[in-house]
């Protein structure tokens, strides 16, 4: 396993200064967000697509600190019911397999989306219960007419342009949320769809993450893991359940917030993950990702760090001498 970065969270840094950052503290790997909601702050995407010598230089800038892509990342909603948002989104997406394909990188990391209640709708609409049964009737059209029609004609643009692992996270407010949705995407569109695995958005849907792992591994699915951790708030989630539009800055009131790895849970429950990774046969990057609103970014960058590499298995598994 090699330690990565999701590099917004340094993104007020030029691309060579992050590197360099990461770089001196260990870090191996970076996930470059190149549209969508992480912005393009160290990749201009277009740029890159037009000037194979930006290309190069891009590409400089990261071997030089023997760092590697590890990801590149264009998290949007591609099915949005309002035509020119989803537009912005598929382009960006569409962008990011195109520069993946020139880079030569494995994964590109987005959400699956989440469109309208119907055609007519405006906005998204996240259903979490199937009654009253105008719920079901919104997950049908959703799935059936949008998602996997949406999903079959990107994977196979994919395809055509040699990426062949297309990473969801596991998200609530899209349609792909949880282990069965992913799965059921997957088996609707083909091997092209995968996992972002990220603990976080798990944890306080109250899902194992280990379980999880288990299954998306059996499946061949795990393409790429984000190290983020969520803190549970006993008080508020007893009283509001866990459900909970409240703002992320109004930490005091919330069932749950992300935390920087380490201070949602201890070692011991990143080490039952990282084996359980090892399990299933991903050995990949494990991208740290700052969402962290009682910490600075750098400080909870350095304290994910000093977390994981206690953590992670970075040499081979030995010969079972004793068997």
């Amino acid at each position: 396993m090699k330690l990565g970065t999701f590099t917004v969270v340094l993104g007020n840094l030029p691309l060579d200064e992050a590197c360099e950052f990461l770089a001196k503290n260990g870090v191996e790997m970076v996930e470059i967000g190149c549209g969508g909601f992480p912005g393009q702050a160290h990749c201009k995407t277009q740029e890159l697509l037009e000037d194979q010598g930006k290309r190069k230089e891009f590409l400089d800038t990261i071997h030089r600190h023997n760092l590697e892509i590890s990801g590149l990342s264009s998290h949007g909603n591609m099915v949005h019911p309002d035509p020119a948002t989803a537009k912005r989104f598929d382009d960006d997406l569409t962008n990011a397999i195109l520069l993946a394909e020139k880079l030569g990188v494995p994964v590109v990391n987005t959400f699956s989306g989440c469109p309208g209640g119907s055609p007519e709708d405006k906005m998204p609409n996240w259903v979490t219960c199937p009654w009253p049964e105008d719920f079901s009737r919104i997950l049908e059209y959703q799935w059936n007419e949008v998602l996997i029609p949406y999903w079959k004609q990107k994977a196979a643009f994919a395809r055509e342009h040699g990426v062949h692992k297309i990473a969801l996270e596991l998200h609530p407010g899209f349609c792909v949320y949880n282990t069965q949705t992913l799965l059921r995407l997957r088996e609707a569109v083909g091997p092209e769809i995968g996992a972002n695995f990220d603990p976080s958005h798990l944890i306080w849907q109250g899902m194992d993450p280990c379980r999880c792992i288990r299954e998306l591994g059996k499946a061949g699915a795990l393409f790429h893991f984000h190290a983020k951790d969520t803190r549970m708030d006993p008080y508020n989630t007893a009283l509001n359940g866990v459900l909970d539009p409240t703002h992320y800055s109004d930490e005091v009131n919330r069932s749950w917030i992300f935390r920087s790895v380490g201070y949602g849970h201890g070692e011991e429950y990143w080490r039952a993950i990282v084996s359980e990774l090892r399990m299933a046969g991903y050995d990949y990057a494990i991208s740290i990702e700052h969402e962290d609103s009682l910490m600075s970014g750098r400080e909870g960058l350095l304290k994910s760090i000093q977390c994981l590499q206690n953590v992670l298995m970075k040499e081979e598994r030995g010969s079972m001498y004793w068997a």
